[in-house]
């Protein structure tokens, strides 16, 4: 657990069992580049082809390696130049060339994936540890356009944020200028299953999800249907069901860098309009970002109350108050002070 943690440890190392996104593959190159989760400061770099995730400090005297540059297929250590390969392996120490390298000065490192154009991490690997990555359905899939969101930031709880994607009340006060219509207020009743990696929730409303100033309309009568899978603690998809067997899916991944900042990763795909460009696709779910950013930055208490007796409750909550369970189940607590 890393020095001046902001989360409480039982949570911690709760949390630091599951795999998390750090950033979008291709800004990892030969150069070192700083990242953060659960307070943890990691270092990203490529060596012969392979991304190496670190933590961000030289075993020598405590350097950040992500103030260090690309030499000889690794990394230099901007302080006393040691030079660092494949698998955070140290491979010269210019003050002592030509003599074996101590154990002791190889990298703390982490695995690293590469998948859904991000590069993935998990802090804890041992065998009680989440075992696979989430899985974003349709992505590669024959047909489908897919693109990946620039990464997003927001200052709040990923599960805050987790939450609010999960929420289907307040499309038509939130979303009004993006997609919803404001006077679908009513939410019809809708079940949530439980799954192995947390729980399921099909939602049936006539809400669309067209771009509103696209002009486009379904068929009348058409029922949209949205089918959310969560992956716990912060990660769930979404599929949306367009017209004429069109689909459109959102992967939300909230990655914690400490407990109160988020970067928000979000690969998404679609069966139609393929012909257009992947960019509007960004720039529609950035806007969607845009209005919900500044209410989970407003929510209080900024943690997640497990406890369902601590707020109150309508029954379009179901999704909610199945997460928090299922979270509680897993033994998740407070996550921090929620006075912080």
């Amino acid at each position: 657990m890393p020095a001046g943690c902001s989360f409480d440890a039982a949570d911690w190392y709760l949390l630091a069992r599951h795999w998390y996104p750090l950033m979008e593959a291709e800004k990892v190159s030969g150069s070192p580049i700083s990242a953060m989760l659960l307070d943890q400061p990691l270092v990203l770099y490529r060596a012969g082809g392979q991304v190496v995730v670190a933590r961000d400090a030289c075993p020598h005297r405590g350097v950040p390696l992500s103030m260090g540059a690309p030499d000889d297929g690794g990394i230099r250590c901007a302080y006393h130049g040691l030079l660092f390969g494949a698998a955070g392996r140290c491979i010269d120490i210019p003050s002592r060339p030509g003599h074996p390298v101590p154990a002791r000065l190889h990298l703390h490192t982490f695995p690293a994936v590469e998948r859904y154009g991000l590069v993935w991490t998990c802090l804890w690997p041992h065998e009680d540890a989440a075992p696979e990555i989430p899985s974003m359905p349709h992505w590669g899939d024959a047909g489908f356009q897919q693109a990946l969101c620039p990464c997003y930031t927001m200052d709040c709880f990923a599960g805050r944020q987790m939450e609010g994607f999960l929420d289907v009340a307040h499309f038509p006060w939130v979303h009004r200028t993006t997609f919803a219509c404001a006077g679908q207020r009513s939410v019809p009743s809708y079940a949530v299953e439980e799954t192995e990696h947390g729980f399921s929730a099909d939602y049936y409303s006539g809400i669309a999800n067209y771009p509103l100033e696209s002009g486009r309309r379904a068929p009348d009568g058409f029922i949209w249907h949205r089918q959310f899978d969560v992956h716990l603690p912060f990660a769930a998809s979404l599929i949306l069901h367009f017209p004429e067997g069109g689909r459109a899916v959102i992967f939300n991944i909230a990655t914690p860098v400490s407990a109160l900042r988020t970067h928000l990763f979000v690969p998404v795909s679609r069966n139609f309009d393929t012909e257009r460009p992947a960019q509007e696709m960004i720039d529609f779910n950035l806007r969607v970002f845009d209005e919900d950013k500044p209410l989970m930055e407003a929510q209080r208490p900024r943690n997640l109350p497990l406890d369902v007796r601590d707020e109150a409750h309508v029954p379009a909550d179901r999704s909610s108050l199945a997460y928090r369970r299922a979270l509680a189940r897993r033994g998740h607590g407070r996550f921090f002070d929620p006075a912080v």
